[in-house]
């Protein structure tokens, strides 16, 4: 079978095209999409990926903050800083570096973000519009991400039997809502499916589109996967290797030499769908911005 690879880079340039178009417009009357990014601690991880959030900002020429705190920043310094953000209009997407370090409580920090500067689109007003079908809410990054993937490559989602294995909030729950709505990109039926799933490969070799974000590296293996059927691999995962020049190299949750041979598109690991998640922010950004200076024009 010849495999299709679905890769991010040319989906990602695509958006970032629409995203110059919007920014043009909302220039010309005088607005200037802003995005502030809180970092706290050092993991190495999370530096890497505020990087290149920050980078991308900066080629688009959206405003871009960096707030840094340090490892032991406490739950009131960094709310603190959150209301600050909520309050300046100079910024339409406020963005956590996620995981915070062990003392802090996520959730209470995701709470405190206002809900129309959440481009993370992880604040329950957000999620609960996700799941009503209102466009006026903001969907995970990630999710849109893999979405906008399935519709540029015609992979038809519209009556397909999709199965996602992760149930996390950040990916599976999500996109398993993106895919339910109506109208493009929606339409399928959707199992997430999860570690305790029974029968696991069986439940996974029946779908038409399987969606792989366990955050195990090499865990789908070639019986979960049946003939042609459509792969994105959402893992990214580091795996030791001596031979490689950083001591490690990126893998994904699909053992991908062992499957792409069934399959009729995969995306790679690394430059499926990492690329498209920080394409989608830069988009969501930009929505924000125009979102609340309508709601400015409106009042």
């Amino acid at each position: 079978m010849d495999t299709i690879e679905i890769r991010g880079n040319a989906i990602a340039e695509k958006v970032y095209v629409e995203c110059l178009q919007e920014l043009q417009v909302l220039k010309a009357q005088g607005h200037l999409p802003g995005l502030a990014v809180v970092l706290v601690g050092d993991d190495p991880a999370s530096r890497a990926y505020v990087g290149s959030k920050e980078r991308k900002c900066q080629e688009l020429g959206l405003h871009s903050v960096k707030i840094e705190l340090p490892e032991d920043a406490t739950q009131e310094v960094l709310i603190a800083q959150i209301e600050k953000l909520n309050a300046d209009p100079a910024i339409h997407g406020i963005l956590v570096q996620l995981p915070l370090p062990s003392h802090l409580d996520e959730d209470a920090v995701i709470m405190k973000i206002s809900p129309a500067k959440d481009v993370d689109g992880l604040h329950p007003i957000n999620i609960g519009k996700l799941a009503m079908d209102d466009a006026t809410g903001f969907a995970p990054c990630t999710p849109l991400g893999c979405q906008r993937m399935l519709i540029e490559n015609g992979m038809g989602i519209s009556g397909k039997k999709v199965v996602i294995i992760g149930r996390s909030l950040l990916v599976g729950k999500s996109l398993g809502l993106l895919l339910l709505q109506k109208g493009e990109g929606g339409n399928a039926t959707v199992t997430i499916a999860h570690s305790r799933t029974e029968n696991l490969a069986q439940v996974a070799s029946e779908a038409d589109i399987l969606v792989a974000a366990i955050g195990r590296p090499g865990f789908v293996t070639e019986d979960f996967i049946k003939d042609g059927a459509v792969v994105i691999d959402v893992g990214i995962n580091r795996v030791d290797d001596a031979s490689a020049k950083r001591g490690y190299r990126l893998v994904g949750d699909v053992d991908f030499a062992k499957v792409a041979p069934k399959c009729a598109a995969i995306t790679p690991v690394p430059g499926g769908v990492g690329v498209m998640t920080i394409a989608m922010l830069m988009a969501n950004t930009i929505r924000a911005c125009r979102m609340a200076e309508e709601g400015e024009a409106r009042n």
